[in-house]
């Protein structure tokens, strides 16, 4: 299947330009079209994406493919949560991160500096991703999704967006030097939720709680 467009879905609030990374809109066209011819790269349910403001994405995740699907698929830059070890794989690491706008996120505690980051992209009508599962699975299925999702939901109150990959843990499981096999790729975006936004700090229970809900909703469109 060809990729779709959606470009009625980039809609940003009246008087705001988007600036995007140099080099990115070539980019993303050039990775989106081999993704569409070499690994039939399909995406459904563009019609779902909120056409004002910010929102976050939430998806599953099996290895560093998922970004480059989504960045490929979804039609605005998205700036992705990164562990520290993904943001420093390399020496060169860091100067695409930085100009990809991604954000470090320490999954072993509460990074509040993180979510601060990410909920100023929200303010700004911009659009964050995040692999609630943290780690990559390793296994081809969903994980637990970890609280920083729920926290980033309550505290922004943007909608979230859940979204399945499917056919990544596949192209590259068994794989030396991360290079893919030709595999099928698809993206499933379902409907957004929104959570009551809360100014302080939401209690464990309200944000595992509601990480339980956006998790249902990415198994759901697995399923």
């Amino acid at each position: 299947m060809a990729l779709l467009r959606a470009s009625a879905s980039a809609v940003l609030p009246p008087g705001t330009v988007e600036r995007l990374p140099r080099f990115y809109r070539p980019l993303r066209t050039a990775t989106r079209r081999l993704l569409g011819r070499w690994f039939d790269l399909s995406v459904t349910g563009l019609e779902q994406l909120p056409r004002r403001g910010g929102y976050i994405v939430a998806a599953n995740h099996h290895n560093y493919l998922d970004g480059i699907v989504l960045g490929a698929a979804l039609p605005r830059p998205v700036s992705f949560l990164v562990m520290p070890r993904v943001y420093h794989a390399t020496v060169l690491h860091p100067l695409f991160h930085r100009w990809a706008r991604t954000i470090q996120l320490n999954v072993e505690r509460a990074d509040l500096a993180a979510i601060r980051q990410a909920l100023r992209v929200l303010e700004r009508s911009g659009v964050v991703g995040i692999f609630p599962e943290g780690p990559f699975s390793v296994q081809g299925r969903l994980e637990r999704g970890l609280p920083g999702v729920g926290m980033l939901a309550l505290r922004s109150g943007a909608p979230v967006v859940p979204m399945a990959i499917r056919g990544t843990y596949q192209a590259l499981v068994g794989r030396r030097f991360y290079l893919p096999r030709f595999h099928p790729l698809s993206v499933h975006i379902g409907a957004p939720r929104t959570f009551s936004r809360t100014r302080g700090l939401c209690d464990r229970a309200l944000r595992e709680d509601v990480t339980r809900r956006i998790m249902a909703d990415i198994a759901d469109l697995l399923s």
